[in-house]
């Protein structure tokens, strides 16, 4: 049995894997992704291939994985495998469904509550001697607000909870969730439509996979109709918001503030196009990446992993 690990997982799930199977059977290298040559080696001949987001699990390195039964995925996203084709071939893949739910959740409703607030940045100023308080005393509260989600899934559920635990009005859109579905009464969530949520809400959070029908579901148009100084917080993927529509939209001062976790090219290629944007927070895909979770994701996936080579 060998098992090959091509990014960080939680060093006591690794440990997990080599008690189950024998130190020599892990090959376990958080930079394994980094190098195209040696990965596609290493998977020639295991069983189990465990992963993060950035490793490409498609084409050249797919057809490498000849004995592979099982991919383990440390997340929830699955655009970074060829799931069609590993299900052709009788792989079978595993994504940590829910592990991750609670630091995206927390994510959002940080960010929300930064931007809202836009006071929170000016330290800089303040130990440079000035006292930008006027400027700063026109920020919004969190209770009260209107908190509108693109997906109601898991994540999108328990950050709804979060969000109505502040005070805040959750509204919601999901068309793969009946309107009759439990989950709406059980939060006190009202489901709506696309454009009710776009003109709706001060604070939207997308909560969709990148496919065809969300491949820039927020471009200038739709970022327009938002309420003016309203929020957008993208945790799912890069390319559902066009990334150049929230530049312009943030420097009219049409949109009241962005976070951005996930981007269309990953890592964000260096540009000055984002340079001067007011109330921006822009992070390197870690919105579901927390201590706790990466715990909860690493232990999650080595449990299913040696239940799935039983």
């Amino acid at each position: 049995m060998r098992i090959v690990i091509s990014e960080f997982m939680d060093e006591a799930a690794v440990d997990t894997l080599r008690q189950r199977f024998g130190p020599d059977a892990i090959h376990y290298d958080a930079n394994l992704v980094d190098n195209p040559a040696a990965l596609a080696a290493a998977v020639a001949d295991c069983d189990a291939f465990i992963v993060r987001n950035r490793t490409q699990v498609r084409g050249a390195l797919l057809a490498a994985c000849g004995k592979v039964k099982v991919i383990g995925r440390l997340g929830v996203g699955l655009d970074n495998i060829d799931v069609p084709a590993c299900e052709a071939r009788g792989i079978r893949v595993i994504p940590a469904t829910g592990a991750n739910a609670l630091a995206v959740a927390e994510y959002v409703i940080g960010t929300a509550m930064l931007l809202r607030r836009a006071s929170y940045l000016s330290t800089a100023e303040v130990i440079a001697g000035k006292w930008p308080r006027n400027k700063l005393s026109a920020g919004r509260e969190t209770a009260g607000a209107v908190m509108g989600l693109i997906g109601f899934g898991s994540i999108g559920q328990l950050t709804a909870r979060l969000a109505r635990a502040l005070g805040m009005h959750v509204i919601a859109y999901d068309p793969a969730l009946p309107a009759t579905h439990t989950a709406w009464q059980d939060i006190g969530v009202q489901p709506k439509t696309l454009e009710q949520i776009t003109t709706e809400a001060d604070v939207i959070s997308l909560h969709v996979p990148l496919l065809d029908a969300t491949r820039n579901l927020f471009d200038a148009n739709r970022i327009a109709a938002m309420k003016p100084g309203a929020v957008l917080i993208n945790t799912s993927r890069g390319g559902i918001i066009d990334e150049a529509a929230v530049v312009a939209a943030l420097k009219l001062g049409s949109l009241g503030g962005a976070a951005l976790d996930v981007f269309t090219q990953e890592p964000l290629p260096a540009t000055a196009d984002w340079a001067d944007c007011p109330n921006l927070v822009l992070t390197p895909h870690i919105a579901g990446v927390s201590f706790e979770a990466n715990i909860r994701v690493s232990s999650m996936i080595a449990a299913a992993v040696i239940d799935a080579l039983k």
